[in-house]
């Protein structure tokens, strides 16, 4: 028999600190979550007359100010705005230059950086001159030497004699206008007067397929995506994507390309290229086609048409769409645009692509799928139970009549493992009778007598169902064999087991109590009305979640709660506030939401060069709405949908990404402690135990 806590949670507004407003003491959100600067820089500028004369310009992400120790033993600098610089007298030897960022409410990084002066000529060049891995056409140029401070790089582009300057020891970068073999002088300067110059013949190249996948779909409902080609969703059978419909002959071809484990279509040389579905689809239902496109600098447009072949009359409409050379396009092409060209979309059995201009570059092709907005809540959704009071289950000869029979205080006693029972209805459309391990039998149900015992079928739950709720009409649809509520035996015809198990079930049906009390009732046959009163479960771990803003937080280890590998700390809290200041969103309708705000803390798997603050990246960016399943007899939450996470974007059940793929849904262990505090454990693969800290 399930258990289920009644939990009052009590919602607080507290104003005394920040009650005061913004336009006396500034953004007060801007000082809430401001944090210390990052990527601490120096430019260090040398004249070359040996006097040892040195410009320092500092930088850093998040620092309106600074100050630097020249490390000679003097003074430190004034205070220096962003963009400023200061000039510094050094004698010959070799130093360590300490700058100091500050942010806006004073939060101050330190950095060390090493700085050699010297009247000798830079001697022992290092040269590194390589095209990026990342960035088409750009050049990086790493210089070491010995006596040197700092290096100019002058590309040997056409039109631009300008050279770009850097440290010795970093990187200077360049992007040309276009690939091919130039001329790349390096000018290498200390303290001294004299140079040292490195010249290199250099070739530049494109950069020519993705280096990254396209961006994850969002999770969605199967009745409101058609999918022809997506990891994300489940594709249509069948479908041929390089049919060959004399293309080949016009020097295009095709392939299936695979980026680290992601497949997508590749079409080389694309004049037009076909897609063959083997059944036709219906498409008027949905509102949109989405594509993903990557292509270099050759395509600068990609033409999408879908083909009708209605009443055995073929006909299609095109779309154009301009691409963005060197990243991935998301195109999301609205039905309409075909429809109001004339076009039928009821029996899609071709789509075709072509480039612009014609057969001139390659592009990649992935998540290919008609999609639509799901439908809006209908104030049902949510989990419900029959309510634990006398009178919540009734029958007589007129609607609300408890005539003939009512449950009295008692009966919710001694039909605990009934009253347990929860009726699901779910934001899909979806409906789910949840009785746990016993619930109320009669006997016609094949038992001796009325008691507990083993839900039987086809009423245990374990058929899939549906619902449909008319507002105005005051009517709810149950579908599926075995689906009911308040009792199994009783449906439109009459009670079981005198008619048949019916496959629909339609109820009278009133809200009230802003949507948390439901009155079902139902005509069973001719003349007998029962009525059933409903009240919506609340889920202990309803409401809105953050990580708690103390040490320990987040921890990892060899067995769950340990954090022997690694544990946050204080000073964790406050470098990444855009993340702990992230909310968890369980609604008490079954649904979930991630809510990042414009920051969240990212990593490098997510396409940053180093952990930093940034802008959400998808599937982890919260623009979804999922479902979650809460478990109270095992301590289980599941998240439902790609892209919905607790704690970090990376943990799933199957390992960490980038090295496994994003999951569809991921459980996670829960212990409520409290009404306010919840402990949230997953194994990560096998052996690896992530644990968060959640307060309410």
């Amino acid at each position: 028999m399930k258990t289920f806590k009644n939990i009052i949670i009590l919602f607080i507004t507290a104003g005394l600190f920040f009650a005061c407003n913004d336009d006396e003491y500034g953004n007060l959100d801007a000082l809430k979550s401001d944090v210390a600067p990052t990527n601490v820089k120096a430019l260090f500028s040398v004249t070359q007359d040996n006097t040892g004369t040195v410009t320092i310009t500092p930088s850093a992400d998040g620092a309106t100010s600074f100050k630097v120790d020249f490390g000679d033993g003097e003074t430190v600098s004034e205070v220096l705005k962003a963009g400023e610089n200061i000039t510094h007298v050094y004698p010959e030897g070799e130093y360590s230059v300490n700058v100091m960022a500050y942010s806006l409410t004073g939060l101050e990084t330190i950095e060390e950086l090493p700085l050699i002066v010297s009247f000798k000529a830079p001697e022992n060049l290092e040269v590194a001159i390589t095209n990026d891995e990342a960035i088409s056409k750009q050049v990086n140029v790493t210089v070491n030497a010995d006596f040197a401070v700092s290096f100019d790089v002058y590309f040997g582009e056409a039109g631009n004699d300008e050279p770009v300057m850097a440290n010795i020891g970093e990187t200077a970068s360049y992007v040309y206008q276009e690939p091919g073999t130039y001329t790349v002088r390096v000018v290498v300067k200390g303290a001294a007067i004299a140079t040292t110059e490195y010249t290199e013949e250099f070739e530049v190249t494109a950069i020519l397929q993705p280096l990254a996948s396209a961006p994850m779909p969002p999770a969605r409902f199967g009745g409101d995506v058609i999918s022809i080609f997506s990891a994300a969703y489940e594709d249509v059978p069948g479908t041929d994507y390089f049919p060959d419909w004399g293309q080949g002959g016009q020097g295009s071809s095709w392939a299936m390309f695979e980026l680290n484990g992601d497949q997508m279509l590749q079409y080389v040389n694309l004049s037009y290229q076909g897609i063959q579905l083997e059944n036709s689809i219906d498409v008027s239902n949905m509102e949109y086609l989405h594509l993903d496109v990557w292509t270099a600098e050759d395509v600068n447009s990609i033409k999408t048409s879908i083909i009708n072949n209605a009443s055995g009359v073929v006909t299609e409409a095109p779309v154009t769409s301009n691409l963005t050379p060197n990243e991935w396009t998301s195109i999301d092409i609205p039905i309409s645009d075909y429809i109001d060209q004339g076009l039928t979309v009821t029996e899609i059995f071709q789509m075709k692509f072509e480039g612009e201009p014609w057969a001139a570059g390659t592009v990649f092709i992935d998540n290919i799928y008609f999609w639509k907005s799901p439908e809006p809540a209908s104030g049902l959704e949510g989990i419900w139970q029959i309510a634990p009071e006398a009178g919540a289950l009734k029958v007589g000869p007129s609607p609300g009549s408890g005539e003939w029979w009512s449950n009295d205080a008692q009966t919710v006693t001694d039909r605990a493992c009934y009253f347990d029972d929860t009726y699901v209805f779910s934001l899909d459309g979806s409906f789910a009778n949840v009785l746990g391990e016993e619930t109320w039998l009669e006997t016609w149900q094949g038992v001796a007598a009325e008691q507990c015992g083993t839900p039987v079928a086809p009423h245990d739950g374990s058929g899939d169902a549906t619902f449909v709720y008319d507002a105005n009409m005051g009517t709810l649809t149950l579908d599926g064999s075995g689906a009911y509520i308040g009792l199994p035996k009783v449906n439109n015809e009459g009670e079981l087991p005198n008619v048949s198990v019916p496959t629909s079930i339609t109820y009278d049906v009133s809200l009230s109590d802003d949507n948390n009390t439901m009155t079902i009732g139902i005509e069973s046959g001719s003349g007998v009305f029962w009525t059933f009163k409903l009240i919506r479960y609340i889920p202990p771990v309803a409401g809105t979640w953050q990580l708690a803003p103390e040490a320990g937080a987040l921890m990892v280890g060899p067995s769950p709660g340990s954090g022997e590998w690694w544990s946050s700390d204080a000073q964790t809290v406050i470098d990444r506030a855009c993340y702990f200041d992230d909310s968890y969103e369980f609604g008490s309708d079954g649904s979930f939401k991630n809510v990042q705000g414009t920051e969240t803390w990212l990593e490098t798997w997510q396409g940053v060069a180093s952990e930093q603050c940034g802008t959400p990246v998808a599937p982890h960016d919260g623009s979804v709405t999922y479902t979650y399943g809460y478990d109270e007899t095992n301590g289980t939450i599941t998240l439902n949908g790609t892209g919905a996470y607790l704690g970090l974007p990376k943990v799933n059940n199957d390992g960490e990404l980038p090295n496994v793929a994003v999951p569809a849904s991921i459980t996670y262990d829960v212990n409520m402690t409290d009404s306010n505090t919840m402990i949230v454990t997953i194994e990560a693969g096998t052996g690896v135990f992530w644990t968060y800290k959640l307060v309410k």
